[in-house]
């Protein structure tokens, strides 16, 4: 549906007329549940770390719910407004909306709202795209776009359809722009079968269990590995980390593209949660009623059930949201690389610090020194509800409050407690707030990047506010201006590793990246762009020896992509690599996952390389989870070759050591039976085996091999 009013508000002019009525029912109980702040006085009451201070950028009524804030190239600010929740609007009905907030006199305050595009049901992200908006509003990615320089949408397009739909919590969103040409959003796992407008041939895309992402200047789309809540940061190297309500930062190890090679992995989760202080939060707002009455009705419960469950009702993450990577350049240079979570349910906003290390493959997310005991940003204002970020074009980190007096699911609380609680107030509030220096005053600035030349967009690659960067790279994505490819080229020598990135990604988007390119990547300084080239090699089979290289003294994460790529290759040389990869961190799971994923990793002479690497002693570095976890990819491809050349390998003198014949045979047996699932053969034998399997002998081997030639 096209919008069908041009409301707009001018706060200068005194004209304050709020896009709907959003409000429903009363004032809930005021004797339990307090009412709400002015925004002068909800400013007030944020705590922030010493050295920074908090500014209200905009508030009611020129934005009310705000849920996502973007900037598009030229400086205009968008944002999404999901009024109805957390009720599903009906149709005609929707009061959700984007608004342009403009502020026109330079002061850092929205003066001006503009409603884009209203009766959006259910939207929650956006995301610029040739002077439009891609929007998620499942069951659909929108693109909206105004035409006529008024900013209100004139036309509207269904890019993608098919996303579920039935509860706003775990919807399609957080669109995110990833310096790979790929937009990634986050799906919660939820089923759907995906149609693209420009595929109208392709067969529907199954997302059951994963995100999503996609290539617009390729009309690619692919199940993400996930899954994703609300919350989706990707950092300057597309490392992607993601919240859940519980679980407030995760780190995506792997792509799904790797894990799903084959379909034999006994486990293709490849997520992890990277907190050392999960799941506590330090929480200044006084516990609501409901959740206080809530949480002792359920331990009450569980002490009568005699359940070792513990609810807590403060204290802990439960309502994490919003994470967002902070690339701007406004404040103070340790906070560059953090990522900032809202946890909506403790009225707080908390802090990461991504730390690395050579041997490890994943991030750790730490505490700042100063942070240890308290959170980042806190209020005792129990309507402080701190949704959403965003960097903007002016390097500040804006938060996005939706601002109301419950913001829990209904469904998650008794109707008792529900009694009290009117679930729209506030409805008609919220605010947005930029975090500057302490001792700073704001900096206006202009971006009109539209307006720019290619060549001069290459040039803000290594902007020390790398909002540029990726607004620069996007737009070149979007014009194939191909004239800019010398310009590129040269790019790639400049000292920042992240502008020789973007460089190297707008060369592959423009078809203009070649072998010597690749290979010359592989050999950077950086062990971020490596990783990058690694991805790209895949597409060069002459960069193989330089790939395979790689695995022999690499950090451990650039070592475990180079395994993944590697795996798209399948002959001897890639093998000897995942031997050696294995023998540096052949303890780490997801290095064994990645070797494991590929078909040259999952084949029996893989255990025999390994046990011909350790003859005559015990070298391998590998666990009995590897053994095991190969053995069941045999069991269930249940090749009549390949579990014939793996039983001569069980009796190696090798897998006598450290119980691993065991393991062996119980992956194996696991794995033939999810192949043959029913077969009585194969079940009788399982509960004649299973007793045995703690001291397993070549009589048992033998008892395999009868066992697997009466199931063929």
């Amino acid at each position: 549906m096209l919008p069908t009013m041009r409301n707009v508000l001018k706060l200068c002019t005194g004209l304050l007329l709020p896009v709907a009525v959003l409000t429903s029912g009363g004032c809930g109980n005021k004797e339990k549940y307090p009412g709400p702040l002015s925004p002068d006085e909800a400013l007030k009451s944020l705590q922030v770390v010493e050295g920074l201070k908090v500014e209200l950028f905009a508030a009611e009524p020129l934005v009310t719910d705000p849920v996502t804030m973007e900037f598009d190239e030229d400086g205009n600010c968008y944002v999404v407004v999901m009024s109805d929740y957390p009720d599903k609007p009906a149709p005609g009905k929707e009061k959700g909306h984007i608004r342009v907030l403009r502020d026109t006199n330079g002061d850092g305050k929205a003066d001006t709202a503009i409603v884009f595009a209203d009766k959006l049901s259910e939207g929650t992200s956006i995301l610029p795209w040739k002077g439009g908006l891609l929007v998620t509003a499942a069951p659909e990615i929108l693109y909206l776009k105004d035409t006529t320089g008024d900013f209100v949408a004139d036309t509207r397009e269904v890019l993608f359809s098919g996303f579920f739909k039935d509860n706003p919590e775990t919807q399609i969103t957080n669109l995110r722009f990833g310096v790979d040409n790929w937009i990634y959003a986050n799906n919660r796992g939820q089923d759907g079968n995906i149609t693209f407008r420009d595929k109208p041939d392709a067969k529907p895309l199954s997302v059951k269990g994963a995100d999503f992402r996609f290539r617009l200047d390729r009309g690619l789309f692919e199940p993400e590995t996930g899954p994703g809540q609300f919350g989706q940061a990707l950092d300057d190297y597309r490392n992607r980390f993601v919240t859940e309500n519980s679980i407030h930062i995760q780190q995506i190890m792997m792509p799904w593209r790797y894990t799903h090679r084959h379909t034999h992995l006994p486990s293709a989760r490849a997520i992890r949660n990277i907190s050392d202080h999960e799941p506590i939060m330090f929480q200044e707002s006084a516990t609501p009623y409901w959740r206080a009455e809530r949480t002792k009705r359920r331990n009450a419960e569980f002490q009568e059930k005699k359940l070792k469950r513990v609810e807590y009702e403060r204290g802990h993450f439960t309502g994490a949201s919003g994470g967002t990577f902070y690339n701007g350049d406004a404040l103070p240079a340790e906070f560059y690389g953090n990522i900032f979570t809202g946890e909506v349910a403790g009225n707080l906003v908390h802090r990461d610090i991504l730390m690395s290390s050579k041997d490890s493959v994943h991030f750790t997310a730490k505490r700042a020194d100063a942070e240890t005991k308290r959170e980042f940003i806190y209020s005792k204002d129990s309507w402080f509800r701190p949704v959403n970020f965003t960097t903007g074009p002016d390097g500040y980190l804006y938060i996005l409050d939706y601002y109301r007096q419950h913001i829990e699911t209904p469904v998650s609380i008794p109707d008792d407690l529900k009694a009290d609680m009117d679930f729209y107030e506030g409805s008609d509030k919220g605010r947005i707030y930029r975090v500057m220096p302490a001792n700073g005053t704001y900096k206006n600035v202009s971006p009109k990047l539209s307006k720019t030349s290619s060549d001069s967009l290459v040039q803000l690659f290594a902007h020390p506010n790398q909002w540029y960067a990726q607004q620069a790279h996007r737009l070149l994505v979007e014009r194939q201006d191909k004239s800019v490819i010398p310009a590129l080229k040269l790019m790639l020598g400049n000292a920042d590793p992240r502008a020789r990135l973007h460089a190297l990604y707008v060369l592959e988007a423009l078809d203009a990246l070649d072998v010597s390119i690749v290979k010359k990547a592989l050999a950077d300084s950086s062990a971020n762009v490596q990783e990058h080239a690694a991805i790209l090699a895949e597409a060069y089979p002459a960069c193989l020896p330089d790939l395979a290289a790689l695995v022999k003294n690499s950090p451990a994460k650039l070592t475990m992509q180079v395994t993944l790529s590697l795996g798209q290759f399948n002959n001897n040389q890639v093998q000897h690599a995942f031997v050696q990869a294995l023998a540096r961190y052949g303890d780490n799971k997801y290095m064994q996952m990645a070797v494991l994923s590929s078909e040259a990793g999952s084949a029996p002479v893989m255990l025999d390389l390994l046990l011909k690497n350790s003859v005559g002693k015990d070298t391998l570095k590998i666990g009995n989870d590897f053994i095991h976890d190969l053995s069941y990819i045999i069991g269930s491809r249940n090749d009549a070759k390949q579990v014939a050349q793996y039983f001569g390998l069980l009796e190696h003198e090798s897998m006598q050591i450290n119980n691993r014949q065991s393991f062996a045979v119980k992956g194996l047996l696991g794995g033939m039976e999810r192949s043959v699932g029913s077969s009585p053969a194969l079940k009788a034998a399982l509960k004649a085996f299973r007793p045995k399997l703690k001291n397993v002998t070549s009589q048992t081997v033998a008892e395999l091999k009868t066992l697997v030639s009466t199931t063929k």
